[in-house]
């Protein structure tokens, strides 16, 4: 039995390891770090992005190197910022 450590917003939300939050439903999407400075840093990063951020840095348990016993967020993933100028992101991209 191992642990990992990851990060959860106020919000109940796992940063995830495509950079945006994630709800946890999924533990494969969760982004987990080995050392708590790690996650600390990363923290770090996206409160300096995010001011309104408030967020802590668990360990959890290990199974078959996914997190565990993660409680899954009842509110709304925020919208990602990611990728917001691609055309493929619109519902009716313009041909040119």
């Amino acid at each position: 039995m191992s642990g990992v450590f990851i990060i959860r917003n106020q919000l109940g939300h796992y940063w995830g390891k495509s950079g945006i939050w994630v709800k946890g439903g999924r533990a494969g999407q969760v982004a987990c770090w080995t050392h708590r400075d790690e996650a600390v840093n990363t923290l770090f990063e996206l409160g300096s992005q995010n001011t309104d951020l408030r967020g802590e840095v668990m360990p959890t348990e290990t199974e078959d190197q996914l997190p565990k016993n993660l409680e899954i967020s009842q509110h709304p993933v925020p919208k990602s910022d990611k990728g917001g100028d691609l055309e493929n992101d619109e519902d009716d991209p313009i041909d040119e």
